[in-house]
């Protein structure tokens, strides 16, 4: 079987599909003023959908990650998940989400075959999550992160962006939470795209901050899956929960790269930042274009950089995260 192997020797079995680029919340680090529509976008189909996983899973994809925008706001969103998870060769489905259509359908989204969810909580705290988000509905995110919890799904995560001035103080809080609940804490670090330099030379934190707090507190770090995703995960024996740092900053971030993406336009993007990907829709309309859709993103992968460069102050063109699916 053909696979999907750089010129660095690293495997990609970890495909993160962007279905839209619309969003509905505010964050101050993303989409500060709106989503704003720049044009009129069509954006995948069901049935484009359908070629390109059929082909990227026999190029040995095991994982796919539904992102956006909020990929809730696609009204056939339950459809896309039940497309990819009866998918020959994929393992597992998971998705991001803000969160808001959360409560509402947990089960839906894991009757059609989800099987994992994060969620982006920025801070516990709900004034600070109103700041954050442009959205004063903090509980009712609670509330369906409570539903994955009771629905079953495999993993539950939360997603935090770390940022000064904002919920740096709230680890103790998080701590706390997740003492009881088996959940996955994230901690993500403010990446700079092209709009929001002046944010990010304000707000970006390290998070080896809170790396050394927890292996000075008894934490332990995991080893991961071949198809996990960049966080690096620690384990307490007193915690039903644990705590994933993701650090794009950190020395050799990029080194255990696993993961393509597909813009919600069918662009393939070999990386999050710095380059402009490859158009793959002409050939997503017909079952007969397979094989050379295959070798198209095989082609693609020969061009790989072996970094994303951000700790050079390189961002390429990435305008912000919402825009190629974070």
């Amino acid at each position: 079987m053909q696979q999907l192997i750089d010129n660095f020797d690293r495997k990609f079995e970890y495909l993160r599909l962007s279905i839209t680029d619309e969003c509905n919340f505010k964050c101050n680090y993303c989409l500060p003023d709106g989503y704003q529509r720049t044009q009129k976008k069509q954006f995948l189909s069901e049935f484009e959908i359908e070629n390109l996983l059929r082909a990227f899973a026999e190029l040995g994809t095991k994982k796919v990650r539904i992102t956006g925008g909020e990929p809730s706001l696609r009204k056939d969103f339950s459809s896309i998940i039940s497309i990819i998870s009866n998918t020959k060769g994929i393992q597992k489905v998971a998705t991001t989400t803000n969160g808001f259509n959360l409560f509402k359908q947990a089960q839906q989204w894991f009757d059609a075959g989800l099987d994992a969810i994060n969620v982006s909580v920025d801070s516990l705290d709900p004034k600070t999550f109103h700041l954050i988000t442009g959205k004063n509905i903090f509980q009712k995110v609670m509330q369906g992160v409570s539903a994955s919890v009771e629905v079953g799904f495999k993993q539950v995560k939360i997603n935090s962006v770390l940022m000064k001035g904002f919920n740096d103080t709230d680890l103790n809080l998080y701590l706390d939470w997740i003492k009881e609940q088996p959940i996955q804490l994230r901690f993500i670090e403010l990446m700079q795209t092209d709009d929001n330099a002046d944010f990010f030379n304000k707000h970006h934190l390290s998070g080896n901050l809170i790396k050394e707090n927890l292996l000075k507190n008894g934490w332990t770090q995991k080893v991961g899956l071949s198809h996990d995703g960049p966080a690096q995960v620690f384990t307490h024996i007193d915690y039903q929960g644990e705590i994933g740092l993701i650090m794009p900053y950190s020395k050799d971030f990029c080194k255990s790269c696993n993961r393509l993406r597909v813009s919600s336009t069918g662009r393939l993007h070999l990386c999050l930042f710095g380059e402009e990907g490859v158009d793959l829709r002409d050939l997503l309309a017909c079952e007969n274009d397979k094989e050379a859709l295959k070798s198209r993103i095989l082609a693609a992968l020969s061009n790989k950089k072996v970094s994303h460069y951000l700790q050079q102050g390189e961002v390429g063109g990435t305008p912000h995260l919402a825009s190629i699916g974070g």
